[in-house]
């Protein structure tokens, strides 16, 4: 898709972060993959959402990337890291680097035109340049547009379920050093 860039959010953009976030739980298409409501993210200060794009636009604990054409945001995805030794989002201490992608999201109007494709590279990249073997995510078990996308993006499925708010969810696993088409 041509005139899309690809970066990471800024620390001064928390209410585009809000309202992109908030359309995205709004997204009948979408909701499926997000543990949270609109009412939820509606009730959320604003000092939370500043916090949350401070640590996604500087930390090495999380980066949000989005996709804009001049002023839209067509889309975002974000990247939770961990290093070897420390608790990973579940808590679950890890031998190695650890990144898992979540909050992905793409508006209707920029579906099925490569958005989501350099969304996923640029998020595998910053996973792969803080030393993370591969990255994981989960996609729910009936959303089968999301496993096609993540499948023709390099990530296989793991074999393992697991439960989450809106049912049972597939762990898809990728190597950060590989580089797609």
């Amino acid at each position: 898709m041509t005139g899309v860039h690809i970066r990471r959010v800024r620390l001064h953009e928390w209410e585009k972060v809000r309202e992109l976030r908030i359309t995205a739980v709004e997204d009948p298409a979408a909701s499926i993959a997000f543990h949270s409501t609109p009412a939820s993210e509606r009730a959320r200060s604003e000092k939370s959402w500043q916090d949350r794009t401070i640590g996604a636009a500087i930390g090495d604990h999380a980066a949000q990337f989005i996709a804009e054409s001049g002023p839209l945001w067509l889309g975002t995805l974000t990247v939770l890291a961990s290093a070897a030794g420390e608790r990973d989002h579940t808590g679950t201490i890890r031998d190695t680097p650890y990144a898992h992608i979540v909050g992905v999201f793409v508006r209707d109007t920029a579906r099925g035109r490569g958005v989501i494709d350099r969304l996923v590279e640029e998020g595998v990249a910053w996973a792969g340049s803080l030393g993370a073997p591969e990255v994981a995510l989960e996609v729910h078990v009936d959303n089968e547009r999301a496993h096609a996308v993540y499948r023709r993006n390099g990530f296989t499925d793991t074999g393992d379920l697991l439960p989450g708010p809106n049912g049972m969810e597939r762990l898809m696993t990728r190597p950060a050093d590989i580089v797609r088409a």
